[in-house]
């Protein structure tokens, strides 16, 4: 077995460090969700962690790791004799993010249930971690169907299996610590709120802190035993204090005045639920009994704040995580009240170490506000009436002649959906039609490696003309693994949600742009809600620019948005093609991934020899690889030339006007209802 690197050994990080603590003293609190850049010690501390935990006692051959003091009298293994145990170390589970539900929960053998009816159970990932840490790099990639059920898990205690009317449920409480790159996309902020704590990290900007972890790394990598052995006293030192503040944590008390206070500033940030004042109350205890008190104080309130709220707050993608913390102590403030505290105890009892209520401070708070406002005017400022097709958009007269500055994007709304035709077999998602593992079961097949969801009645059907040769005269079923039926089932799927986006000069007048990235900002957050890929590609001047690669990141494209300059002519035929260009790369990296092409324009093509000729030859190379295509037609005023539904046809998609988009509009209705009226 490797020497993991020592936790205390880890430079910086006070807050990680911190929030893993308290959930090894309390796993109550709910786990711990990092997030935060890449190489910034993430998951060194967590396995470094598992090195800290105290040892169990275990049930001897119990594949549930099921405590002989207590076992679990539904365990898969049992019942147990009493008196066996023996003492092993806690582990640490770790959960690719490709691996599959029965990986995760475990499988049951449906052929051995159903022609010997026994409950042939492999035990699973959750299984494994029972008593101990279950770590989850990129948890934000995960498919949200594993999150589901590894948060309901966690949340309860126990994993059940339920397969045809089989049914198994065992124990599973453990440490449940996930990371992530926000860069990487975002989880549904129904799922941050499962996690207890969560910790924003990043890479120190001081040398000195950096030339020390540099130091420290190249000493561990030469010599991993003689670097550990090195830190076994400062290890030992955590771990006892770890055992000790689990037996005082029963005998904290958490007095009125301090839940008021926690009430309180729940309230005053306005967070959903009561999750977050039970997870900072929790946390609040396991802090006091960290530090050796009995008693909680406003210090313990204050920091489970910063560690179980900021992620609470984000109400969609494009809010800043972080607490206002002038706001938080003037709400400690208002309602703290000092006759509810032991009078022996305050603020100034010791800090044993940088791992202890104050020893890094409050967690670093991002600034709290909206989308980047650096740049932004109002989308008047500079410009000038609507011109005529390729008669008089801003011509470049200078340096930068023709650019008009940022505007901001007005209210997001919600959107109609926007879906691929047919069906697809992509990443799970909530867009388009698709061949999935979960969802409703539309029929039957044989199945191709391991059968995972059996389709009873199929399975059954197949096996019926065949029991008079197999023997079976009376009743009863002689059932064969050629007999067995996969359940071939439709559910959703995650699309890539390309925006080509219209920035030339005709975009900009009459102030248009504001509503322009309003909208593409609506199907922005609509494509987080459904699990897409999105990318963004511009085009005004003289050509075309892939703003932003396909991401999971929506935060990114928005901050793209936000940021967008207008101005120039309109090369359409550029950004079609340049579009066309990201599809094809994307598709050698993503097969399975089908892509809907969302043009934002007005349908003007100026610029180049023949523009327009050009922009329908690029038109119909998306036709003619059946690329799902809706064009946005931004044109606006009395008079309307029709060039976003002709761009439209070429494309071979469909034209939505801004107002048309919304999913509440009375334009969208009628023509709904005109549609139906038709297909009737």
């Amino acid at each position: 077995m490797s020497t993991p690197f020592p936790f205390t050994a880890v430079v910086g990080q006070d807050d990680l460090r911190l929030a893993l603590l308290l959930n090894a003293v309390s796993p109550a609190v709910g786990g711990v969700l990092v997030r935060g850049e890449k190489g910034t010690a993430k998951s060194t501390a967590v396995r470094a962690l598992s090195a800290l935990m105290p040892e169990l006692d275990v049930v001897p051959g119990c594949r549930f790791s099921c405590d002989p003091a207590a076992p679990d009298p539904a365990c898969p293994d049992g019942p147990h004799e009493p008196g066996a145990s023996r003492t092993r170390a806690a582990r640490m589970v770790e959960l690719p993010v490709g691996a599959s539900e029965d990986r995760l929960v475990g499988a049951l053998d449906i052929e051995r249930a159903l022609a010997e009816g026994v409950k042939a159970f492999e035990p699973g990932l959750l299984a494994d971690a029972h008593r101990g840490i279950l770590y989850v790099d990129e948890v934000n990639l995960l498919h949200d169907h594993l999150v589901d059920l590894l948060l309901d898990a966690a949340a309860m205690g126990a994993s059940y299996v339920e397969r045809e009317g089989v049914s198994v449920r065992h124990a599973a409480r453990f440490l449940l610590v996930g990371t992530m790159n926000p860069e990487e996309g975002e989880l549904r902020p129904q799922l941050l709120d499962r996690f207890g704590l969560t910790v924003e990290v990043a890479a120190s900007r001081e040398p000195d802190q950096r030339v020390e972890v540099v130091r420290r790394r190249l000493a561990y990598d030469d010599d991993p035993a003689g670097f550990a052995a090195r830190w076994a006293g400062e290890e030992a030192a955590v771990r006892q204090r770890i055992v000790a503040a689990r037996r005082l944590l029963p005998q904290v008390r958490l007095g009125d005045g301090a839940l008021r206070q926690i009430a309180a500033t729940c309230a005053a940030f306005e967070v959903d639920g009561m999750r977050a004042d039970i997870v900072m109350a929790r946390t609040a205890t396991a802090l006091a009994a960290w530090a050796g008190r009995t008693d909680v104080l406003a210090e313990d309130v204050r920091q489970a704040a910063l560690l179980a709220l900021p992620h609470r707050r984000r109400r969609n993608p494009f809010d800043a995580p972080g607490l206002d913390e002038d706001k938080l102590d003037e709400t400690l403030q208002e309602f703290g009240d000092p006759q509810d505290d032991d009078p022996d105890q305050g603020p100034d009892d010791p800090d044993p170490g940088p791992d202890g209520p104050g020893g890094g401070g409050g967690q670093p708070s991002p600034e709290d506000g909206g989308p980047q406002d650096a740049g932004s005017q109002d989308a008047d400022g500079g410009a000038g009436p609507e011109q005529g097709e390729g008669a008089g958009e801003p011509r470049p007269s200078g340096a930068g002649a023709g650019e008009q500055s940022a505007v901001r994007a007005s209210e997001p709304f919600r959107t109609k959906v926007l879906s691929v035709p047919g069906i697809g077999q992509g990443a799970a998602g909530r867009r388009s039609r698709a061949r999935t593992e979960h969802g409703r079961t539309t029929g039957a097949r044989r199945p191709r490696g391991a059968l995972t969801k059996l389709h009873l009645a199929a399975t059954v059907q197949a096996a019926a003309p065949h029991q008079r040769a197999r023997g079976r005269s009376g009743p009863g079923l002689v059932v064969r693994r050629d007999d067995l039926r996969q359940a071939a089932r439709e559910g959703r799927e995650g699309n890539l949600v390309l925006f080509v986006v219209d920035a030339s000069g005709s975009m900009a007048a009459r102030q248009r742009m504001s509503a322009v990235k309003g909208a593409v900002l609506s199907l922005l957050l609509d494509a987080y809600q459904r699990r897409d890929k999105v990318g963004l590609v511009t085009f005004r001047g003289t050509a075309a620019e892939v703003a932003l690669p396909p991401t999971s990141s929506v935060d990114a494209a928005a901050a793209r948005l936000e940021s967008l300059p207008t101005g120039g002519r309109t090369p359409l035929a550029a950004g079609l093609l340049r579009a066309h260009e990201v599809l094809r790369v994307e598709r050698l990296r993503d097969p399975a991934r089908r892509a809907l092409v969302v043009v934002v324009t007005d349908g003007r093509a100026t610029g180049g020899p023949e523009p327009v000729a050009l922009a329908g030859r690029a038109a119909r190379l998306f036709a003619a690889e059946g690329v799902a295509c809706v064009v946005v037609d931004c044109e606006s005023g009395p008079v309307r030339l029709g060039l976003a539904g002709r761009l439209a046809g070429e494309l071979g998609g469909t034209a939505v006007t801004l107002d048309e988009l919304r999913a509440d509009s009375i334009a969208g209705l009628v023509k709904d209802v005109q549609g139906n009226r038709r297909a009737a």
